[in-house]
């Protein structure tokens, strides 16, 4: 799996961050970052949270 954030959609409101620390960071740059790829099986159901969560729908997962 892998997820990828819209840096033009993401407004860097930290439910990702918060959701799934060990993948979304917005410690570097003014919109989420991902910080793991691929994503390790134990986080994918956190991820899909992140996902479901998403105030703008920046997050995408791929297979």
């Amino acid at each position: 799996m892998k997820a990828i954030v819209d840096k033009d959609l993401c407004i860097a409101c930290g439910i990702c961050e918060g959701i799934a620390p060990e993948v979304f960071s917005l410690q570097r740059e003014p919109y989420a970052e991902v910080l793991l790829d691929p994503i390790p099986a134990e986080l994918e159901e956190a991820v899909e949270e992140a996902k479901e969560e998403c105030p703008e729908g920046a997050i995408t997962i791929e297979a």
